[in-house]
């Protein structure tokens, strides 16, 4: 008898250790499919209300580790040393296993709602600490997964990602609750569901109601142009190879610029370009501009007199100076010789801003809530991803308008062209190599709309480092 106990408990042990991991695996991916998150923890909250401490902790550890390493073919791909990926893993692992022996252990004392809320504000307080002392922003955040669920995506314009990220945890943990409550405490299981229950309605109505609200006053037509090079020389060598190479963009922006698009993007870094080859640039680029009347947004690495490197993000505009960017959020390693920018840039058109970042930039909050501050309705992004997440890092930038109720352009080597409204609803989506030279025309809605995200900030992460102090004092209280 006490055998056939102990094999069904190692079977259940695998059971939710293998249920969790293809969760988390196909759910938080490159190419997530949003549903699989609602459910991925559901497995660990059941079974550690029937399993020792120990069992509990160990499989949800074993199975979060497992089913993050998804994204293992794609650090490797990108050069991030084994111990780097590998800690993520664990990281993560370690959160799933601390969380559930907290859900644990508060239900096991009768404090239902510090147990179910437990999860949810640990993971989201380590992602605020994550944001603060890695130079890696958002990136990470379960909150992502969720880009294809617009109605609850639309919780970003008040929280951000934090608030997202809790909910979607928040939810199976009462659900395991109330399952677990539900023949000893029918009523208060009765609450629970009701009170979740609610609270989703509140959520996906706001959500869906904003999505019908979302006319803009004014749309301008957006051109995006990406090549990717073949390898040997993925950023064009100063002179006659930048030349050729800018040519070639313009030649493609001219037809872009027929078919009515009045502002064309360009991505990062396609030509490395010295002080020296302004004349060069002007004769290609501001001729250009000069010539169709259109806004020309272009990536290029610089290298300065004083001989520092910038990412920047120069801006050519009919019969006028040109202004430029440098990218703040700089990717180590391949980008620790650059120096970072310090300063935001808007662009006045038609009463509105148009702004303009790179890249990672669009991993952080904080560049949302600037630019939304500066009134933008339209930024403007060039890029360089990584083939292989040009789905997962790419449409990082949808939440970031989302928060700061603007829209997105934004075009990247290796990557997506892509457009999006300030709902982040897809636009237009073109593959960097679908041709020599992609190309991607869309009419984009623009108008800011002030969001209480703009408003409040990251107000949300505070709140759920303020409940996982609230779940700590609960746990060593009793």
């Amino acid at each position: 008898m006490e055998s056939a106990n102990e094999t069904r408990k190692v079977i259940s042990a695998a059971a939710v250790f293998a249920a969790t991991a293809v969760l988390v695996w196909f759910g938080n991916g490159l190419t997530p499919w949003w549903p699989l998150m609602w459910l991925a923890p559901l497995p660990l909250f059941w079974y550690s209300l029937r399993s020792s401490w120990w069992s509990a902790a160990l499989v949800a550890f074993g199975a979060w580790l497992v089913g993050s390493a998804s994204l293992m073919g794609y650090f490797r791909t990108v050069g991030m040393p084994f111990a780097a990926w590998l800690g993520n893993f664990a990281g993560m692992g370690c959160l799933a296993a601390t969380g559930v022996l907290l859900f644990r252990t508060l239900m096991k004392r009768a404090a239902v709602w510090p147990a179910i809320i437990a999860l949810p504000a640990l993971w989201v307080s380590a992602d605020w600490l994550r944001y603060w002392i890695t130079p890696h922003g958002t990136a990470a955040d379960l909150a992502y997964t969720q880009l294809n669920f617009l109605p609850f995506l639309q919780l970003a314009s008040v929280t951000g990602p934090w608030g997202m990220s809790f909910v979607l945890l928040l939810v199976p943990g009462a659900v395991a609750a109330a399952i677990h409550l539900r023949e000893r405490e029918p009523k208060q299981a009765k609450r629970i569901a009701l009170t979740i229950v609610a609270l989703m309605l509140v959520i996906l109505g706001f959500g869906t109601a904003r999505l019908y609200q979302s006319a803009q006053p004014q749309t301008v037509r957006v051109g995006l142009i990406a090549s990717d090079r073949p390898v040997g020389e993925d950023i064009a060598s100063p002179g006659e190879s930048a030349k050729q190479l800018l040519s070639q963009y313009a030649a493609q922006a001219r037809k872009l610029n027929s078919q009515g698009a009045k502002v064309i993007v360009m991505p990062e870094k396609i030509v490395f370009a010295r002080d020296t080859d302004a004349l060069m640039k002007s004769g290609i680029l501001q001729s250009l501009a000069d010539e169709t009347g259109a806004t020309i947004v272009v990536g290029e690495l610089h290298s300065a007199q004083d001989k520092l490197r910038y990412n920047r993000a120069e801006v050519y505009t009919p019969h006028a100076a040109v202004v430029s960017y440098d990218k703040e959020h700089l990717l180590p390693p391949f980008e620790s010789d650059q120096t970072p920018g310090t300063a935001k840039l808007t662009l006045p058109r038609n009463g509105m801003q148009w702004g303009v970042a790179i890249c990672k930039d669009m991993d952080f909050t904080s560049m949302s809530v600037a630019y939304a501050q500066l009134g933008t309705s339209l930024m403007l992004v060039p890029a360089w991803d990584f083939n292989q997440d040009r789905t997962w890092h790419g449409d990082m930038s949808i939440m970031r308008g989302v928060e700061g109720g603007f829209s997105i352009a934004r075009a990247a080597k290796n990557g997506y062209l892509m457009v999006a409204d300030s709902r982040g609803r897809v636009i237009g989506r073109a593959r960097s190599d679908s041709a020599p030279f992609a190309t991607l025309i869309a009419d984009v809605p623009v108008g800011h709309e002030t969001t209480l995200f703009q408003l409040w900030r990251d107000w949300f992460a505070w709140v759920s480092v303020g409940l996982f102090a609230f779940v700590i004092i609960r746990v060593v209280t009793k």
